[in-house]
């Protein structure tokens, strides 16, 4: 399902959340890029933070169901 994109400042906070409590701590570059042409929905955007710290989310299975609920909730909140 695809939401209204978060804005740039709520980006930032979910990437510093993803570095904060799951390890996901992406480039100054990277976040750049997401803050400001983030993937339009939840699994995009979950792909997107895998692919920047160059990882298989599917070989992850736990820790991408992580990711996405953390990701989901910010881009469920713009509903």
């Amino acid at each position: 399902m695809t939401f209204p994109s978060p804005s740039p400042e709520e980006i930032a906070f979910l990437l510093r959340d993803l570095c904060l409590h799951l390890g996901f701590c992406l480039t100054p570059e990277d976040q750049a890029n997401l803050c400001t042409t983030p993937p339009a929905d939840t699994d995009a955007f979950t792909d997107a933070v895998f692919g920047a710290e160059g990882l298989d989310p599917s070989l992850h299975k736990r820790l991408q169901r992580q990711v996405r609920e953390t990701v989901a909730r910010t881009f469920e909140d713009r509903a």
